[in-house]
């Protein structure tokens, strides 16, 4: 990454002799990476310790998810994870007892993620988890962070009276008591796992949603075997029991088994089983198929239970991610997704905080946000499991739900459950409420141009894919993937047509730059050195801009068609001139695919960490950067407009 994400504004850089920190991390699985590598690529002093001597070796989380692929991509991770070759599960595949009693057959087919979601990668990236970890790990490297290895926390505690800028204490050992370390620091962060230190120690209880629990055996291993979807996740039911086939890296397969449940009549959440006992119940279930192991290289036996922590945070200093705050089953590989949100959540939240930008009540967003997302996970769990065990679809059903849906269909539960389940594995089903980040009718921000007719967008949803031409070397690019994971409000000004909305154009550049506005109020300090190659954030860290044209690019003068302020993101700047299949009529079909107005655009803010903030009209006059002032208002530190706090 570009030393210039560094957020020069930040106060309280510090002496790397020092023993104060930013943060101190505690776990080095995907949640406490993600959130690490984050915040050294900003600027930020961490400790991160983990009570391990090394990367997982073996077994843990596999499942990269397309919106999880989007992410690592958009962090610049993307080609170090595919160079490890991991599987890709474009397809799910059925298996069901026959009805003659003479084993399984498969009963059916569908996309692991359907084309009516817009997803760049429309499939599920398969790969061991401590290999994910290394890419990681490699990063903070680069970035001056090491994991000090093997430590673990003892204690501790939060004083803002005592030490109102690194108000949290925290002891550290060495895992066999060589060496002991006393650190202060302005936040701390477990990412310790399910077993979290952190969370006893704030005596943060879990509630247990289902109570139905399974014991799952899990066996990754090289195997061979006649069973024809040995490369696909399968789900297969048979008279002997259940198995969830996931295809791996290097020949690999990762074999889960149910061994045990709560309904049974000797149910024993401790029961475990032998590796020969587990291979021998797949041998019985892949019947008439053969199976044999080459080599195992990873098995456990594992209860799997339904939980989640009552709160994330007791003081917006110490906080929780990933599991220390959510346990669920690993059938829909959501684990490793969904720590990577808690990470990038709070990630930039406290960056702005730290950086001057954002009032610190912003902190108060993480928990709620995170919680739901938590809650859905562990409702649509539940749904999930009895989705694919009550009954073998129908080949009707099948067809229905992994085609797109047209308007005049009838959709059965089925398939509504399965289109459901469908958008939420993907990571695109993520939602989160209305708050001051996410525009709602009660937030304070009240405008006519906010939300106009038409739009298709929603917020606290993910940004709709579009490709588009840059403009200043004529690649085609994804205009989502443009800005990286620079921690910036990302705010695209979709220009429509310069004949129509020229006007509108200017009259937006010129209130930009008025003394009052989230423009103006959050420059850089050091505007007059910045680089003429940087290409993000050239006056502050705190947003960045994108200007789209409804324009062929051959069209497009950047220096007449584009006042200066928004010319200095002269790599930002784009002809909305690519067609689309999704709106194939259209002229535009980035604006189309946003819901705006072709000829007169509109403006639309997105989070740091890619989620609509709110959508507003371009219009001359005010009232566009009127509305913006408003919305950002409500959470930041300046007054930019009469406002009132909502979070």
């Amino acid at each position: 990454m570009d030393n210039n994400i560094v957020p020069s504004e930040r106060v309280g850089r510090l002496d790397k002799s020092s023993s104060n920190y930013d943060i101190v991390i505690v776990g080095a699985g995907p949640v406490g990476l993600l959130l690490s590598t984050c915040l050294a690529r900003w600027g930020y002093k961490i400790k991160h310790i983990d009570n391990r001597p090394e990367p997982t070796k073996t077994g843990r989380a596999d499942g990269i998810q397309p919106r999880s692929l989007d992410l690592l991509r958009n962090m610049g991770l993307k080609p170090a994870i595919m160079a490890h070759e991991p599987a890709k599960v474009y397809e799910v595949a059925f298996w069901d007892p026959t009805s003659a009693g003479a084993g399984i057959q498969r009963t059916g087919t569908w996309a692991s993620c359907p084309s009516f979601i817009d997803a760049r990668y429309p499939f599920t990236t398969l790969l061991h988890q401590g290999l994910i970890e290394r890419v990681f790990i490699t990063d903070l490297n680069k970035n001056g962070v090491d994991i000090q290895r093997p430590w673990t926390i003892k204690g501790f505690k939060a004083d803002e009276k005592a030490d109102p800028e690194y108000p949290v204490e925290v002891n550290l050992e060495h895992i066999e008591g060589k060496a002991k370390e006393t650190v202060r620091a302005k936040y701390l962060f477990s990412g310790e796992g399910a077993r979290s230190f952190v969370r006893d120690q704030l005596k943060i209880g879990i509630k247990h949603k289902d109570p139905i629990a399974h014991v799952w055996g899990v066996m990754d291993g090289v195997v061979k075997t006649n069973f024809p979807d040995i490369k696909m996740k399968c789900t297969i039911h048979s008279d002997h029991g259940s198995i969830m086939v996931i295809p791996r890296e290097n020949n690999m397969v990762r074999l889960y088994i149910q061994i045990a449940s709560s309904t049974d009549k000797d149910w024993n959440p401790r029961k475990t089983a032998t590796e020969a006992e587990v291979q021998n119940s797949a041998k019985r279930i892949l019947k008439p198929y053969n199976i044999e192991w080459e080599r195992v290289e990873w098995y456990s036996v594992y209860p799997i239970g339904q939980g989640i922590a009552d709160k994330y945070t007791l003081d917006h200093r110490v906080f929780m991610g990933g599991d220390a705050c959510h346990t669920h089953s690993p059938k829909a590989g959501q684990g490793m997704n969904t720590a990577f949100l808690d990470a990038l959540n709070l990630a930039w939240k406290i960056h702005h905080v730290e950086a001057g930008f954002a009032d610190r009540s912003l902190l108060e967003s993480y928990e709620p946000e995170r919680k739901l997302v938590a809650e859905n996970l562990l409702n649509f769990d539940a749904k999930y499991a009895a989705l694919f065990s009550q009954r073998a679809p129908a080949a009707k059903d099948v067809a229905a739900a992994t085609e797109q849906k047209k308007d005049t269909e009838e959709e059965n539960q089925f398939v509504k459950t399965f289109k459901d389940s469908c958008e939420f594995t993907s990571g695109y089903g993520v939602a989160y409420d209305p708050n001051a980040l996410n525009w709602s009718p009660s937030h304070p921000a009240q405008s006519n141009v906010i939300n106009p007719k038409g739009n298709k967008l929603r917020t606290g949803r993910i940004l709709i894919n579009s490709n588009v031409t840059r403009v200043v070397d004529a690649n085609v690019v994804h205009l989502e993937q443009e800005i990286p994971v620079n921690g910036s409000f990302r705010i695209y000004v979709f220009a429509g047509k310069p004949s129509v909305s020229g006007q509108a154009i200017r009259g937006f550049a010129q209130n930009l730059t008025k003394k009052s506005s989230f423009f103006s109020s959050y420059l850089r300090s050091d505007l007059d050195t910045v680089s003429h190659h940087e290409q993000h954030n050239p006056h502050s860290h705190f947003f960045t801009f994108c200007t789209i044209f409804a324009s062929k690019r051959s069209s497009i003068e950047i220096s007449r068609d584009v006042p200066e302020v928004l010319a200095r993101y002269r790599d930002h700047i784009y002809a909305d001139d690519i067609w689309d299949h999704r709106v194939p009529d259209a002229k535009a079909a980035a604006h189309a695919k946003m819901g705006l107005d072709e000829e007169k655009g509109g403006v639309i803010v997105v989070r740091p960490d890619g989620y609509v903030g709110i959508v507003t009209s371009l219009v001359e006059g005010r009232e566009t950067v009127d509305a913006l002032n408003e919305y950002f208002g409500s959470f930041c530190t300046k007054k930019l407009a009469e406002h009132k706090a909502y979070l």
